[in-house]
């Protein structure tokens, strides 16, 4: 397993509301992307509180995992935890009021499966036999217009509403978290990221870079700097995990 990632606060934003969490220095295999929203500081404070208390509660919890619903369990029990904590933070503190964060994480299990959850508008793929295939489901306004044939993909990328979301980490006391599990093939490589990548450069400019570089940190450097000569209009976060 060969990582890399980066992350760069674009052309337009203040300041990097993303946050990002790799494991290069450790055993736990445990990667996550969050995209956090709201005004002043208030979208960094929690994707930072979410990547934090994922990260801590998975860790704690990952010596007792012994088979694939426990990794489940364990992941989606981490999240809602840290929604908890979003949401209340979130309350006692009026600055950060309806402050929320995607988040979109990867945890290796057993070397055999790469498990996905996911909520928001981040996004996973994986790249095999020369296919990007996207893992995660967008949960955001002009996803469900092009469903339900309001509105057609190419008219979803200027839509005015573009940056709306249906679901997101500390908005609300409840949270709904989608899981996915692809068995690990050979050669893989899985892409985690947010969407300042995905609204600035296309999946097929996305499957190129990955397909190559064989550098995977890299890849990930060159994808981030195609975002930004493209006008870096969000914050770009991007993990790569080659195997």
């Amino acid at each position: 397993m060969i990582i890399g990632g980066g992350s760069n606060k674009g052309l337009v934003r203040e300041i990097n509301q993303d946050c990002m969490y790799i494991a290069r220095k450790n055993c736990l295999p445990l990667f996550i992307v969050a995209d956090g929203m709201g005004g002043h500081k208030a979208g960094e404070i929690a994707s930072k509180l979410t990547v934090d208390i994922v990260r801590k509660d998975i860790t704690l919890n990952a010596s007792k995992i012994s088979n694939q619903d426990e990794v489940y369990s364990t992941i989606k029990k981490a999240i809602e935890l840290a929604n908890s904590e979003v949401y209340n933070y979130s309350l006692s503190h009026s600055e950060c009021n309806g402050m929320g964060t995607t988040v979109t994480l990867g945890y290796v299990y057993n070397n055999n499966y790469f498990i996905v959850a996911h909520v928001g508008d981040s996004r996973a793929y994986y790249l095999r036999n020369k296919h990007l295939i996207k893992i995660t489901e967008d949960h955001s306004l002009v996803n469900e217009l092009i469903k339900t044939g309001e509105i057609t993909r190419s008219e979803a990328l200027t839509h005015p509403q573009r940056n709306v979301i249906l679901r997101a980490v500390g908005t609300s006391p409840e949270i709904d978290i989608d899981i996915y599990s692809i068995e690990i093939k050979k050669e893989d490589i899985f892409i985690i990221c947010s969407d300042g990548l995905t609204n600035m450069i296309d999946e097929p400019e996305i499957q190129d870079i990955f397909e190559k570089t064989e550098d995977i940190e890299n890849a990930c450097e060159l994808a981030i700097e195609s975002a930004i000569n493209k006008g870096g209009k969000d914050n770009i976060t991007v993990i790569g995990i080659r195997f």
